[in-house]
């Protein structure tokens, strides 16, 4: 039976290409992803929206995951714990790491920044190695 190769499976999620949400790179556990803000993705307060944000990290998180597995395994979120620190506006970019786990599991860390520098949102994570088959 061939490897599965999963690096693209980022590529076919439709929600993160509605938000706009790119991934600049996840290799050996680190992920980098970027959105720049419109107001359709913003609350009543002119920030950009909660379950954005938490989008963001999941989605940073679980690429971080993936990439811990040179992308031959699928994830899923079993568990997000998420802190929101300032209004997120304009640029954002999340930073994913995996920072744990084994063989099933594996444990990850995300922050999201604007353009200022500013720490929007911190989340930690667990993702479930699933067979991408």
């Amino acid at each position: 039976m061939s490897e599965i190769d999963t690096s693209t499976l980022y590529d076919k999620v439709a929600f993160a290409k509605l938000l706009g949400l790119q991934r600049e790179f996840a290799e050996a556990g680190v992920s980098r992803m970027v959105l720049d803000t419109r107001a359709e993705l913003c609350n009543n307060f002119e920030n950009t929206h909660g379950g954005v944000i938490m989008t963001m990290l999941d989605m940073a998180m679980s690429s971080a995951a993936l990439s811990k597995a040179d992308f031959k395994k699928a994830v899923i979120t079993v568990d997000m714990s998420t802190h929101f620190l300032s209004p997120g506006k304009g640029r954002l970019v999340a930073h994913g790491r995996a920072v744990g786990g084994g063989k099933s599991i594996c444990f990850c860390e995300a922050h999201i920044e604007d353009a200022g520098g500013r720490t929007v949102a911190r989340a930690m994570g667990a993702f479930k190695y699933v067979d991408p088959r």
